[in-house]
């Protein structure tokens, strides 16, 4: 007898058993979902989004069933890109909020990651990391094409290293994104890895090189998200922090909104939110004030829908 666990993004983790003999599977639990979910209400799908060196980037996708392809659907794409970790499609309980309101939630698989195996994670770092950066502003723009959404309804989100390819793709590409949310965002990357008193910073020269080789230091000024801000307009952004966060310092995404206030040339609003205790790199700590941080993001962008911010 095998047993194993299976998820899918319309499908809560389920634990199957499996006789090896027989080939019998049957299902011995699955997570409850309240509120009277039926995963036959979502569709998954899956994409390959050309992007512009010719390589093909899975994109997975969740969306309610029936869904018109007409550029009227808000979507939030997520992605991450970073130290080989794939992003899962799992499911994600809290994202059916947002499908039952008519979003649609995408993960960009993107280089940086290692979903298509190494050689994904290797296209994604150190003098290739702005592949990272191009693959999900490209996804973004074949999601757009393919009619599921439009550049005023498109949201982007992702956290810490996630956070700097936010920072990044909002310097690229600020009008194909309606908003975007920006988690314990790494954004100045150039004096970070300069100071050797910080705990991750040599041990993570193998991600991103080392500045003090100029090589290095010109590759990663060229997409430093606070580097890079300029004298133009930026879509809606959402920037959260923590106090106490010892992997992101606080201050990093605070000089990066100071100096995004005192240039960018819109009206759009710039959100700034540091948890004064209780909370670190992975968000507040507490069994309910994570849906705290959830509803405030979804408002976030339900706000920037309906013009009300």
């Amino acid at each position: 007898m095998l047993r194993y666990g299976y998820s899918s993004p319309n499908t809560p983790e389920t634990i199957y058993d499996l006789d090896l003999e027989t080939h019998a599977r049957t299902m011995m639990k699955q997570e409850t979902i309240r509120g009277g979910f039926d995963s036959s209400n979502y569709t998954v799908e899956r994409l390959m989004a050309p992007v512009r060196d010719g390589v093909e980037v899975p994109v997975s996708l969740v969306h309610r069933t029936g869904l018109d392809r007409d550029g009227g659907n808000p979507l939030l794409l997520y992605a991450y890109g970073s130290y080989g970790s794939s992003s899962e499609a799992r499911f994600r309980p809290e994202v059916v909020s947002l499908l039952d309101r008519g979003f649609v939630f995408a993960v960009a698989h993107i280089r940086g990651g290692q979903e298509m195996g190494r050689w994904w994670c290797e296209d994604g770092k150190l003098l290739n990391k702005k592949n990272t950066f191009t693959d999900f502003i490209d996804c973004g723009r074949y999601l757009v094409d393919q009619g599921y959404t439009s550049p005023d309804r498109l949201f982007a989100r992702g956290g810490s290293a996630g956070g700097l390819l936010m920072g990044a793709v909002s310097n690229m590409a600020p009008d194909l994104f309606a908003g975007i949310i920006a988690n314990v965002p790494w954004v100045d990357v150039v004096t970070t890895m300069l100071d050797h008193d910080i705990p991750l910073t040599t041990s993570e020269f193998d991600e991103w090189g080392n500045p003090e080789d100029p090589e290095y230091y010109d590759y990663m000024l060229s997409y430093s998200p606070y580097d890079n801000v300029e004298a133009k307009d930026y879509p809606a952004l959402l920037v959260t922090t923590a106090l106490e966060d010892s992997q992101v310092q606080y201050f990093e995404p605070a000089k990066w909104v100071a100096k995004l206030r005192a240039m960018k040339t819109d009206d759009n609003p710039l959100l700034f939110t540091c948890e004064m205790s209780a909370a670190g790199h992975g968000g507040v700590s507490g069994r309910f004030k994570q849906y705290e941080e959830t509803a405030l993001e979804y408002t976030f962008m339900l706000e920037v829908l309906n013009g009300n911010l």
